[in-house]
């Protein structure tokens, strides 16, 4: 039985319904997980290294140093320091990696240092480049080509032959390690 003066809904909300000034409805509250989202589940940052050791390294100068291991094994460093010195902190990654990778290591304590490695990719480029930085964009058939930070005209064929095997547009990312050998990166956009 329905009692005579008894309203669906409030007057207020009918009122605002018809003069088209009614709330949009909320949806109820959904309680169920949200395993993809950050701060429920706890997505994780990308993996930096690749691998992390420690080593017993007598004779290295300083607290901190960085190295590249090319992909014959050679070790390339910017200080003045010996292969030989570099070896325990190369032995100790390579035991989870393999050349080619870049690698920090940081003085712990005497001579125990820590030390951490993330591949890389390493090409040979035989164009003339004049700088040690390339970035090359392609997208929708437009190109941005800088050297060292600076737009530069032509362009660096190997390098655009290695990303255009990959992706269609990309960003191709280069350093120069040593003459003719670069260390690079392929990104898709």
């Amino acid at each position: 039985m329905r009692l005579p003066f008894r309203r669906e809904r409030p007057l207020h909300e009918r009122l605002a319904e018809q003069g088209g000034l009614a709330p949009a409805r909320t949806q109820p509250l959904d309680t169920r997980p949200r395993w993809g989202e950050v701060g429920i589940h706890g997505v994780h940052r990308q993996r930096e290294w690749d691998a992390v050791a420690t080593a017993d390294a007598p004779g290295l100068p300083g607290a901190r140093l960085e190295f590249v291991s090319l992909p014959d094994g050679t070790l390339l460093v910017d200080e003045d320091i010996p292969d030989d010195a570099l070896a325990p902190l190369a032995d100790a990654v390579e035991e989870e990696t393999a050349p080619p990778y870049r690698a920090e290591a940081v003085r712990q304590h005497e001579d125990v240092w820590a030390v951490a490695a993330r591949r890389i990719e390493v090409v040979r480029v035989e164009d003339e480049v004049d700088g040690d930085r390339l970035e090359l964009a392609v997208a929708e058939g437009e190109r941005t080509f800088l050297v060292d930070g600076r737009p530069a005209f032509g362009s660096v064929p190997a390098l655009e032959r290695l990303a255009a095997e990959r992706f269609e547009d990309y960003v191709v990312r280069g350093e120069r390690l040593e003459d003719e050998l670069w260390e690079v990166a392929v990104t898709p956009l």
